[in-house]
């Protein structure tokens, strides 16, 4: 059985969890689900017969080293399959959505170094796909299958968020097909792009664990923070809660935790500065931390003062916090994105003008001049699910990307559709370069208070990250981190968590926890304030 061989800690056959009954537990169905959603969209744009064609990830070394990097499954392949081992292909019959994994045949030495080698039918059951085969047997099973009335749909394009592009599927005799002119690398990513940017109601279950995960972990980091601790001590808070409470092996991306001025750099935490500066009295904190689970991930970021906030940085933190309320009222089906950003933008313009930091114009003028993108050069926010920045962005049938300062930064510009999930990520941020450029450019420099603004270098920044879930008439928020300033000031003094009363409900986070033995996400009664 897998739930007793080594390297399976699933509930059961066909169920997945890390550790029986302390995480949540996923019915391998949600990836039939995807298969079939996948299946109905090539059938409703005219490939209606043939195979899809996965190849999952490979397993890759440390360089020229024989040091292997925890294995990670392709998203591509992850998102029809949910699986965890490298080396395996998977064909989708778009005919009859019909499943088959083709897994590696391992050597007896696999026994000695990792273990048992599971059966074929192991990974059938455990997985809950049709049939499995051996990967040295699909060039021969695709000859016995395919004719001149089918194709074989292989994944080929360009990934809007890092120009990379899809791994295609090869495997030895693959290129008769090529020569026969039925393999098809057109229609496949887009079909799977669009399948990927709405989610089922089993995927937004994971993506509300990995959302609640991560933010019982940020209340876990803001308890502990510390003057005198280094960035890294909060990283690595984080890193323990997701993964001791969660199963969360993996954070969904580099953590960032920037602390006083490092708050203003905006993909902080890489090689090059690794969350290595000694934490000041009253820096302001701006962590950008996610968890991982079965391949679907969160992306949240929590802001606070090491001490009580000042009055600098309850104005910033407050415009902030307007700004992801400006976004969660507006946020719907048919609603642009980049209107969405526009409206936080200008609640940031907003907080700035009252701080003296803009000034000489009205909030529509200093719009207009682009000042918001000054101070938030990024866009609003991101597609989420399998990737932290979610495939579909920029495909065809979809707006193009926008040329202007903060606009020409979202990752999408497509119109709010049911079922999408979001990242609301409103941030200001004190960033030199930025700062020195408009001050330099005529038509910016009139509308900036050099004397506060340098009062203002060093601050760092301030962010708020929500996984946001879009409904039929609005939002659902999925994470339930400390927003309003009385309930980061409570937690850092030790607080509850989850509040006994939501006092900000206009954010629309809905309140859960994890379900008896895993088995779901359960509400939570937290009692709503009336608005």
């Amino acid at each position: 059985m897998a739930a007793q061989t080594p390297g399976y800690g699933w509930a059961k056959q066909g169920v997945f969890q890390v550790g029986k009954g302390k995480t949540l537990a996923i019915p391998m169905e949600i990836h039939a689900s995807s298969r079939a959603k996948l299946a109905g969209l090539m059938k409703s744009r005219d490939c209606p017969d043939g195979f899809v064609l996965l190849q999952g990830g490979d397993e890759q070394c440390q360089y020229d080293s024989d040091t292997e990097p925890v294995f990670r499954q392709d998203s591509w392949f992850n998102y029809l399959f949910g699986v965890k081992e490298p080396g395996m292909y998977g064909v989708v019959d778009i005919a009859t959505g019909k499943s088959t994994l083709f897994i590696p045949r391992l050597d007896e030495e696999y026994k000695i170094w990792c273990g048992d080698i599971l059966s074929a039918d192991t990974f059938r059951l455990s997985y809950a796909v049709d049939e499995v085969c051996y990967t040295d047997e699909l060039a021969q099973w695709i000859e016995a299958r395919m004719d001149a009335s089918k194709k074989l749909y292989i994944l080929d394009g360009v990934n809007s968020d890092s120009g990379l592009n899809a791994k295609n599927a090869s495997f030895p005799g693959i290129s008769i097909y090529y020569d026969q002119g039925v393999v098809d690398k057109t229609a496949l990513h887009h079909a799977l792009s669009t399948a990927r940017v709405t989610k089922s109601t089993a995927e937004v279950e994971v993506m509300r664990y990995c959302a609640w995960v991560a933010s019982n972990a940020h209340v876990e980091v803001m308890r502990q923070a510390a003057a005198g601790m280094i960035e890294y001590e909060l990283e690595a808070i984080f890193a323990y809660e997701i993964y001791r409470r969660g199963g969360c092996r993996k954070c969904a991306y580099t953590a960032i935790c920037g602390c006083g001025p490092d708050g203003a750099t905006l993909h902080y935490g890489h090689a090059g500065a690794p969350n290595d500066r000694v934490i000041q009295d009253n820096d302001m904190c701006l962590l950008d931390m996610g968890a991982e689970y079965h391949g679907y991930v969160s992306d949240i970021t929590c802001s606070f003062p090491i001490g009580r906030f000042t009055a600098d940085q309850r104005a910033i933190f407050t415009g902030v916090l307007n700004a992801q309320i400006a976004v969660a009222k507006l946020m719907a089906p048919g609603v642009s994105w980049v209107d969405c950003h526009l409206a936080a933008d200008r609640e940031v313009v907003i907080a700035l003008l009252g701080l003296g930091v803009l000034q000489n114009g009205t909030v529509d003028e200093l719009c207009a001049a682009k000042m918001g993108a000054v101070f938030m050069p990024h866009g609003l926010g991101h597609l989420i699910g399998c990737d932290t920045h979610d495939v579909g962005g920029y495909i065809d049938g979809t707006p193009e990307r926008e040329k202007a300062p903060g606009t020409g930064k979202l990752r999408t510009a497509r119109v709010l559709e049911e079922g999408m999930v979001m990242t609301s990520e409103p941030g200001c941020y004190f960033i030199n370069a930025l700062i020195d450029n408009a001050l330099n450019n005529p038509a910016q420099a009139k509308f900036i208070n050099k004397e506060i603004v340098d009062r203002f270098r060093g601050f760092g920044g301030v962010r708020l990250e929500d996984v946001v879930l879009v409904t039929k008439d609005g939002v659902e928020n999925l994470t339930t981190a400390p927003r309003t300033i009385d309930e980061v000031e409570s937690v850092r003094a030790g607080g509850a968590w989850p509040p006994a009363i939501d006092t900000c409900p206009v954010l629309k986070r809905k309140w859960h926890t994890l379900g008896l033995k895993g088995e779901g996400m359960v509400p939570l009664p937290v009692l709503i304030q009336e608005e």
